[in-house]
């Protein structure tokens, strides 16, 4: 068995999407927050909230020396 230097789930990549009241399942809009760095952006589209986690996930992994 491999022992992993890294978890499986590493907590810099924990976040909690809050949706604004007036979402639907057609125009999702809210608030994405990284549990661990505490940055807090906002969506108005499924399509802006992906590129949110997409761009948070590529500055963790530079941050960290790991290539994407």
């Amino acid at each position: 068995m491999m022992l992993r230097d890294e978890p499986k789930f590493p907590a810099r990549r924990t976040y909690v999407v809050k949706f604004r009241s007036e979402a639907t399942t057609s125009v999702l809009c809210g608030r994405l927050e990284n549990l661990v760095s505490c940055k807090q952006s906002e969506f108005a589209s499924a399509r802006e909230l992906f590129d949110l986690i997409a761009r948070d996930l590529e500055l963790c992994d530079l941050a960290s020396g790991n290539d994407a």
